[in-house]
């Protein structure tokens, strides 16, 4: 039994195709209706649910061993006195195979699926909801991922009179119904029950054995050894997303640092791969065992909290004045002394510490990319988020580990001069310009407003600027050699710097810096904008709309939109249109690239301000609601007080995804029109996105 729960567990956690911070959802999409259209007080009626599964996919039925591994299909009723549940569930002719993986016999349903469930109608307005519980698998990949519905029925038309006959059968009795040509659709329900009771059949009509019995053979074939080849996709989808997350600016103050810490060690190589191996043993510990713990709620904090930015932005502010020479860096005489009688090893804590400050801040920009991992660890996934992380953080350890051997390298060539100490304080110029991504994270988070994007490109150029005429000799630290002719490679870098500089100067009054999107704080920070268009550009919004938090948040291209939830809908009701919600974050550097290279383009802006209601909900944000809005979460039962909190927690519960950005096409009621998109960089698909959610709702 424990073999087969933990099989089942590693089974459920989801993949992502596209972005690795996806959270998938299950791969059905379900309707509810009546049997028939109208009924008396007194008669039974069945409610029919109807499961379109995916292409490739299958669900488990509801009549098979429910100890024998897969997550078996259940309706959770929420308990009132308008309707009484008759009988068993009935599934619909389910087909029928044996899986090894689990040493027995499963029914599933591929395509279509349909349950049956007989009720008694007991009052004229009979209140029918409560929600679902299944699993949907692959035929491909082997991947399965559980899925949860809220569901509710309505329509039914109650008629005078008494029943005529007594259609109720005995408990634990299988009953069938025939479909009347006229069905009633049924609304889907956010609320979730309060009281309930579980309907779960084990006994039901097997009239599809025989067919089940034909394709068997064909089934398994496909399904071989799918477990391992989900671990190993799984695997390599970690790590690549691993190496896509050393991109983000968060990791690359730390590669200066790693350079300049290993130049002068001793056994270097061999403290290399103690780096290496240290750096994916604290990044798995981390995001398994406190994850679990703490949920997504971790990688958040660490992401958006001023107390881990600000501590990042001293450290490497710090270890940009050591490089260029204010001060070095040395441990404790007395630690050293210690070390110095264990000659084997020395300087591994060292090693360790340089270990543990990557792992932490690459958690402050991979959080979203890890974020699948952290939901799985906290729903009570234990096998995947090991394997994910570890080979997540494996991404991270094998370039940081070259990086680590390649000062020995370097330490190997002729000497020439002081060229090493001007390659350490290059690194420290780079240093103080990155240090300062991580104040800016929290200034924006927190609306302190004192590194707004004049003040931050201010501080680029003035620090390039420094650093090419550094490279041209103009300057000297403390301990550069006399420079007495310029190299040709000093010369070459110089002439980038100073490019680079001239480039971020119309930053400062509104050039768009497209190459620099995510690095630097959102254009509508500026206090002078000659780029800033408003003549011309007619309004998103009626005249005289109240819109909550817009004194907080603006969006990009004099766009204009929400920035609540309820307050989007209830407009896109009154306009009629479809809502486009933006799940971002003042530090989602994703975010801010979407926005300066897919939103600038005038056939996806066209459709922003003519066929959506805009609404954007930052995730990160830290201001407090007054208490009367408080709320506890049903998905980790914590009380979200913050903008932040509560659109984070609207992403995961309503919309099944913690990954930003993340663009949601909804109806007036939230309900989605068509798959969402997240981070892609190329406008014609973002555009026929757009376009194809105003399609779906124009059929609504």
């Amino acid at each position: 039994m424990k073999r087969r729960l933990l099989i089942s567990l590693v089974l459920c956690l989801f993949f992502s195709q596209a972005v690795f911070a996806q959270l998938q959802k299950a791969k059905a999409h379900w309707t509810y209706t009546f049997s028939k259209p109208e009924a008396k007080k007194g008669e039974t009626v069945d409610l029919v649910f109807t499961a379109i599964v995916d292409k490739d996919w299958y669900i488990y039925s509801s009549d098979f061993d429910p100890d024998l591994g897969p997550m078996l299909t259940t309706f959770n009723f929420e308990k009132n006195n308008t309707f009484e549940v008759v009988g068993k569930l009935k599934p619909q002719n389910p087909k029928e195979k044996f899986e090894e993986v689990w040493g027995g016999k499963v029914r599933y349903f591929e395509g279509k699926g349909v349950f049956k469930q007989t009720i008694k109608i007991l009052a004229d307005n009979p209140v029918i909801k409560g929600s679902s519980e299944y699993q949907t698998c692959s035929h491909v990949t082997g991947l399965c991922i559980p899925g949860n519905d809220d569901f509710e029925f309505k329509g039914l038309k109650v008629v005078a009179g008494a029943a005529t006959t007594d259609t109720q059968p005995k408990v634990g009795q299988t009953t069938s119904s025939t479909d009347s040509s006229s069905e009633v659709v049924a609304t889907s329900s956010d609320q979730p029950a309060d009281t309930s009771i579980t309907i779960n059949a084990g006994d039901a009509d097997t009239s599809a054995q025989a067919e089940a019995a034909a394709t068997l053979s064909q089934t398994l074939s496909s399904e071989d050894d799918s477990d391992d080849k989900s671990l190993w996709g799984f695997a390599l989808a970690a790590f690549l997303s691993g190496l896509v997350a050393l991109l983000t600016p968060c990791v690359f103050p730390i590669i200066p640092m790693t350079v300049s810490y290993f130049t002068n060690q001793e056994k270097g190589k061999l403290k290399a791969f103690i780096y290496g191996i240290s750096i994916v043993l604290i990044y798995t510990l981390i995001g398994t065992v406190v994850s679990r713990l703490n949920g997504p709620a971790f990688a958040n904090f660490l992401s958006t909290h001023w107390i881990p930015n600000l501590l990042f932005f001293a450290i490497f502010f710090v270890f940009g004045l050591s490089f260029l020479g204010l001060f070095e860096i040395v441990l404790p005489s007395g630690f050293v002394n210690k070390m110095d009688q264990k000659a084997d090893q020395g300087g591994y804590a060292g090693v360790f510490f340089m270990a543990f400050t990557l792992v932490l801040v690459s958690f402050s920009c991979t959080g979203p990319i890890v974020g699948s991992l952290l939901v799985a660890s906290a729903g009570g996934e234990v096998v995947k988020p090991i394997i994910g992380m570890a080979s997540f953080s494996a991404a991270f350890a094998i370039p940081f580990t070259l990086f680590a051997l390649f000062p020995q390298w370097l330490k190997s060539l002729p000497k020439s001069g002081g060229w090493l100490n001007t390659v350490k304080v290059v690194l420290g110029f780079l240093e103080l310009a990155l240090a300062l991504k991580f104040f800016s994270i929290a200034d924006q988070v927190y609306h302190w407003r004192l590194l707004d994007r004049e003040v931050y490109l201010a501080f680029w150029i003035v620090i390039f600027g420094l650093l090419g005429f550094y490279l041209l000799g103009k300057i000297r630290t403390p301990h550069d050699s006399p420079l007495e002719k310029v190299s040709v490679p000093r010369l070459l870098l110089s002439i980038v710097t100073f490019t680079f500089v001239v480039y971020m100067i119309p930053g400062m009054w509104g050039a768009p810096l497209k190459a620099l999107a995510g690095y630097l704080p959102p254009q509508s920070t500026l206090d002078f904008d000659l780029n800033k268009r408003t003549a011309g550009i007619a309004s998103n919004i009626a005249p005289g709309e109240t819109r909550k938090y817009a004194d907080l948040f603006h969006l990009p291209h004099e766009l204009e939109g929400f920035f609540d939830y309820k307050d989007a809908l209830a407009y896109a009701k009154k306009v009629n249109k479809p809502v486009f919600i933006d799940f971002t974050g003042h530090g989602c550097v994703n975010c801010r690239e979407m926005e300066a290279r897919v939103w600038v383009d005038p056939a996806v802006q066209q459709r922003l301000r003519e066929d959506y209601v805009i609404v954007a909900l930052y995730v990160d944000d830290k201001t407090e609601l007054p208490e009367a809005s408080w709320y506890t979460s049903k998905y980790d039962n914590k009380v979200k007080k913050t903008i932040g909190a509560q659109n984070a927690d609207l992403q995961i519960v309503k919309y099944n995804n913690n990954a930003q950005p993340h663009y949601c096409l909804v109806d007036h009621e939230g309900n989605l029109l068509v798959k969402p998109k997240n981070y892609d960089l190329n406008p014609a698909n973002f555009a026929a996105f757009l376009d194809s959610g105003k399609a779906a709702f124009g059929k609504k």
